[in-house]
């Protein structure tokens, strides 16, 4: 009997933040896994319902996928399995014998759980931290595909995430909406976007919806030279300013700004868009507001772009397993989705590279990133 022809019971979850897009993989991959004769069990919360069983109603950790849960889920934001980007298992937060708060590593109980409920190969639907956590359980035996999930874009290895396009055509929008009310008081908005160490969202929104500034964490700033730019360069052409924050942008010889930070819990970055405008508020004979988007660009119905990569993407793990395929990711390398090894893309981030067409674009349009 050949690896793939033993494939009875396939699991799929979510982990990291969600993603528009997120319930349109999960469709994709059941609905392809059924039509092989695969049972297919979605893990609550990451790992947490195989991991943290007792969190739950008793055998609620575990959702039977069946046709009817996901025919008309495409076009729902969110994840119907649910998220968490806490509890590290590969760092997960324990005291030990003194009370001190340590790390260990507890995925050999995940990979007990895979074994006791008879699962053999699983989808793991992520961004970074969670594709590091999927090469960790291939590495120790177990069948898996890795699909790329991220707003942020920041993923190696792959031309873009789905979720990616949702956020920054609701940013752009946003910001479009900021033109007309900033026009009609004189001032300065300052729009902080999410992206965490990477400055695909600020970048791309920036540039479509006319930005004058916009601060990347690749390009450390000079907030003098934003400040010149504002008031000898844009007071030219405008009585406002637009400008465009991620929130991962750090002054030079300056620190990324971070909110909370603790063991088995993913760095929280925030404050990047108000230390922006209060010191533009110095600098400048304008009056600053900030206005800071978040959580609003993950959520929300995902656009068409997003719907078929994701579809294309849950179809594509299925077909990796049923290949005889385990520790790859899919990923899109247009026209088409290929696999690569996980080795290559975990621990690993894509940065908007400095010399792309895109920068070069947005330097001759007169857009200023502080440097």
């Amino acid at each position: 009997m050949s690896e793939v022809s033993k494939i009875k019971r396939i699991a799929i979850n979510t982990g990291g933040g969600d993603a528009p897009g997120l319930n349109a993989v999960i469709k994709a991959a059941v609905i392809s896994a059924l039509n092989r004769g695969w049972e297919c069990i979605g893990i609550r919360d990451g790992y947490n319902g195989i991991f943290l069983p007792e969190r739950y109603p008793p055998g609620a950790g575990l959702i039977n996928l069946t046709h009817d849960i996901v025919n008309n889920i495409t076009a729902l934001g969110g994840t119907i399995l649910g998220t968490t980007n806490r509890g590290n298992p590969m760092k997960y937060p324990m005291k030990d014998t003194k009370g001190n708060i340590v790390e260990v590593d507890r995925t050999d109980e995940i990979l007990a759980g895979f074994k006791r409920h008879e699962i053999d190969a699983l989808i793991a639907i992520g961004g970074d931290g969670s594709l590091s956590m999927a090469n960790v359980f291939a590495q120790k035996g177990l069948k898996v595909v890795g699909v790329p999930k991220t707003i942020d874009n920041d993923l190696d290895k792959t031309v873009m995430t789905f979720g990616f396009d949702t956020a920054i055509s609701f940013a752009t929008e946003s910001i479009d909406r900021l033109h007309s009310t900033a026009q009609s008081h004189g001032r300065i908005m300052v729009v902080e976007v999410m992206g965490r160490y990477a400055g695909w969202i600020a970048m791309n929104s920036g540039i479509s919806s006319s930005a004058d500034v916009i601060l990347i964490p690749e390009i450390p700033y000079d907030i003098k030279k934003v400040a010149d730019h504002i008031n000898k360069e844009v007071s030219k052409k405008r009585n406002y300013s637009i400008v465009v924050v991620a929130e991962g942008a750090r002054p030079k010889d300056g620190e990324v700004s971070v909110i909370e930070k603790e063991a088995g819990k993913a760095e929280r970055l925030g404050g990047a868009g108000e230390k922006v405008a209060k010191d533009l508020q110095e600098l400048t004979d304008k009056e600053v507001r900030t206005v800071i988007l978040g959580h609003l660009l993950r959520g929300g119905s995902p656009t068409t772009f997003d719907r078929l990569l994701a579809l294309r993407f849950g179809s594509a793990a299925v077909r990796a397993l049923a290949e005889g395929e385990s520790g790859i990711m899919v990923a899109l390398d247009p026209p088409h989705v290929r696999y690569v090894p996980l080795d290559l893309v975990s621990q690993r981030m894509k940065t908007v590279p400095l010399d792309s067409d895109t920068v070069h674009t947005a330097r001759d349009l007169g857009i200023c990133f502080g440097d």
